[in-house]
């Protein structure tokens, strides 16, 4: 279902009154990510889309809730700004998704190191509830704190609480000069080098962990590697940052402008701008995100359930994706692995949520959270009727199914 913004909050009542499941959407190019759907038509917001309003002097922009990623960034470029948020995964396949969709899924990328995550750059959105109500948080200015915080509340809800119609988000000025820094080597030395950096007075925009598969999928040497990112409106800073990194480690620094940092970052979002055609360039078999605390993110790198993926992980967050690169036979992530990898997570005071996997092979996307009562309370404030994206709840594994009306 793609209606027209006046048809859509019309039509979210009719389904209310009939009682008829939906599933919350964006552009609909990742509903295959997490829990598979138990019922119940998308509902998107392709025709949803577009600049609601754009304050260039007060770095805030006030978007509608299907509009692509790509396009707002377009749209911002020619004021010198941007939002610093990184495309989702697949973004060259599937496309970037649009603005309302990145949102749901609450997925940060390695610029939360310096700008923080999308949740944090929101300022306000409306919504639509499962009956069709109205509502709106936050407001369209960055120092707004009137009413309930549900922005951070609907970033990360996967759809299941509500439909959100419109965005407010601060924007930020573009750096004009960005160079990436590249060190290949042990997990120690590189370790060592990563918590400095995370303890120093310098603020990179980026700090990632790339494993040794990644790494020689994107054409380096087949060793772990710390992606660092600066910018800065000085070449001269820049290139002071750059050596004070360098005095803090034995190992060389490959330097790389722009252009080049680009092309490198894109095979961390698992596309391939040469188009190899290699199996990097296919849909994985399987998408895991992982969560680690920063201090252990060298333990983890170094577990044998890891053996053969591609995995990125932000230093500062401890977040990221591992995905499998063989969809069969040798190498190929089998089920039972999974699972002990999601015990390997926990371990280490982590955990893993499966956002693709093989059909068939039966692992939940995630596992019940201490909050889960609180968050199955939440959910029937907001949707009773437990209509909207049956099956999909963060935080509970299995939630309760929905009892049809009869009649």
């Amino acid at each position: 279902m793609s209606p027209d913004a006046n048809e859509l909050q019309e039509l979210v009542r009719e389904l209310h009154r009939q009682g008829s499941p939906w599933v919350p959407c964006g552009l609909g190019s990742r509903l295959d990510w997490g829990p598979p759907l138990q019922d119940g038509l998308p509902l998107s917001c392709t025709r949803l889309r577009g600049i609601v309003d754009h304050n260039p002097g007060d770095f805030t922009i006030s978007v509608r809730a299907g509009t692509p990623l790509l396009e707002v960034q377009a749209a911002l470029a020619p004021h010198r700004q941007w939002l610093a948020v990184d495309q989702p995964w697949g973004s060259q396949r599937r496309g970037a998704g649009s603005l309302g969709g990145l949102v749901a899924r609450g997925l940060a990328g390695g610029y939360r190191q310096r700008y923080l995550g999308i949740r944090d750059q929101l300022i306000g959105l409306s919504l639509l509830r499962a009956d069709g109500t109205a509502a709106r948080a936050g407001g369209r200015v960055v120092k707004n704190v009137a009413g309930y915080d549900l922005m951070r509340l609907f970033c990360g809800s996967w759809g299941s609480l509500g439909l959100i119609t419109e965005l407010s988000l601060r924007t930020l000025p573009l750096p004009p000069i960005r160079r990436g820094l590249v060190l290949q080597g042990s997990l120690t030395e590189l370790g060592s080098l990563s918590q400095w950096l995370l303890g120093s007075s310098l603020s990179p925009e980026r700090l990632d962990w790339w494993n040794a598969p990644l790494a020689a999928a994107a054409g380096l040497e087949a060793a772990p590697l710390l992606l660092i990112a600066l910018a800065s409106i000085s070449a001269a800073s820049l290139t002071q940052q750059q050596a004070a990194i360098a005095a803090q480690t034995p190992l060389p620094l490959r330097q790389l402008e722009a252009a080049s940092l680009d092309q490198l970052l894109a095979h961390a979002r698992g596309d391939d701008p040469i188009a190899r055609g290699d199996e990097l360039s296919a849909e994985p078999a399987w998408l895991l995100r992982l969560g680690f605390s920063p201090d252990r993110v060298t333990q983890a790198l170094a577990a044998p359930e890891l053996e053969g993926l591609a995995i990125e992980l932000a230093a500062g967050s401890g977040l990221g994706l591992a995905w499998s690169l063989a969809a069969a036979g040798s190498g190929a992530l089998e089920p039972e692995r999974v699972r002990r990898l999601r015990q390997h997570c926990q371990r280490l005071g982590g955990w893993l949520q499966v956002l693709r996997q093989p059909q068939g092979s039966a692992v939940a996307a995630w596992e019940d959270a201490p909050s889960r009562s609180m968050i199955e309370r939440l959910k029937r404030q907001f949707d009773p009727q437990l209509q909207l994206a049956p099956g999909r709840l963060p935080g509970v594994a299995n939630p309760a199914a929905r009892v049809r009306r009869s009649g």
